[in-house]
């Protein structure tokens, strides 16, 4: 069965409680979206509190993919930017699938939910969004027609002694008439 997508829910006590059950499940099963494992609902909470910010400032939308119950299984945040010069393409932050969705397709249907949306919002012709290295990561996201653009070489520090390549990707969308 494949995943609902929503732009903009609402937030409710239960859509909070699941992207933050989503993002410490993600990230103790290994996925690369912001933390090392092992890690608590405390420990992300505060991060989902900025996002929740950004969004009532308008500053970010969320993406949420719903799974036959209604649970959240995928989330996806889209952060317009604000400086005047960059306002024609939008950050792509917390790209997230729930580990027992892997495998399923549900990545691919994320990224294109996000495309379609961002396809959407006036003004912005591309996604930009960094990835963490040694994960195959950038191969995905090429496979999705996005394009490596930049790489600094140690720039993310998993743990002393893991520096990992923080890579930027970019998506240009289509153009619309």
């Amino acid at each position: 069965m494949a995943l609902r997508f929503e732009l903009d829910p609402a937030v409710t006590p239960s859509l909070r409680d699941g992207v933050t059950a989503l993002w410490a499940d993600v990230s103790n099963a290994g996925g690369s979206v912001g933390f090392v494992p092992p890690v608590a609902a405390g420990d992300v909470r505060p991060e989902l509190v900025k996002h929740l910010v950004a969004m009532a400032e308008g500053r970010t939308r969320l993406l949420v993919g719903r799974d036959e119950e209604g649970g959240v299984a995928a989330t996806a945040f889209l952060t317009h930017n604000t400086h005047r010069l960059m306002r024609h393409w939008v950050w792509l932050y917390t790209v997230m699938v729930h580990p027992r969705h892997q495998g399923k397709g549900y990545g691919r249907d994320l990224l294109a939910a996000v495309e379609e949306a961002a396809g959407r919002l006036e003004g912005i012709e591309a996604i930009r969004l960094t990835c963490r290295g040694g994960e195959g990561l950038e191969r995905f996201y090429s496979s999705c027609g996005y394009k490596e653009v930049g790489r600094v070489p140690g720039a993310i520090r998993v743990a002393p002694g893991d520096e990992r390549d923080d890579i930027t990707m970019l998506l240009p969308l289509p153009r619309r008439a």
